[in-house]
């Protein structure tokens, strides 16, 4: 009778050289996003990272996230919202996707304030625009607390 060799499974998942080819991302950059907890990859028996086909899509997300100026620990938050048991749903995407939009819309806020009034006087107690003397005579936004006080919200004229 024949020996049959011993049935060898081949491990599920993609490995971190695939998911670095689908994302662009080095695999150093993966193992940092792993350290930080943003993806979960699981070990083979050999101790093999395996990464799942909805790891592209959180990479992709911080990638994107990060471009845009959200810290890790933001990432990590709206990440966390995500279900482990199963692949994200568009619906699950979508509640990420309104949290970051109303974070995107009050930077958006604060960005076209910045570029309309960079300028002008910020408020900063600089004193080196020869206009200060009208917006922030003898430093007075300092009063109100520090840094650039007028793109802060606080208005030149309600002294």
């Amino acid at each position: 009778m024949k020996k049959i060799p011993p049935l060898r499974l081949r491990p599920t998942g993609l490995t971190i050289g695939q998911i670095s080819d689908r994302t662009g991302l080095s695999p150093s950059a993966i193992r940092y996003y792993e350290e930080e907890r943003l993806v979960h990859p699981h070990r083979t028996d050999t101790g093999q990272r395996r990464f799942e086909r909805a790891d592209i899509r959180r990479l992709s997300f911080v990638m994107i996230s990060q471009s845009l100026g959200f810290s890790i620990a933001e990432i990590r938050s709206a990440l966390a919202g995500l279900p482990s048991n199963r692949t994200p749903t568009k619906t699950d995407w979508q509640t990420i996707s309104e949290q970051f939009r109303q974070k995107l819309d009050e930077r958006i806020t604060q960005m076209t304030k910045l570029r309309d009034q960079l300028d002008g006087c910020i408020g900063c107690g600089c004193l080196s625009l020869s206009n200060c003397k009208l917006y922030n005579p003898e430093d007075r936004a300092r009063g109100r607390g520090t840094g650039p006080r007028y793109l802060m919200g606080d208005s030149p004229t309600t002294e």
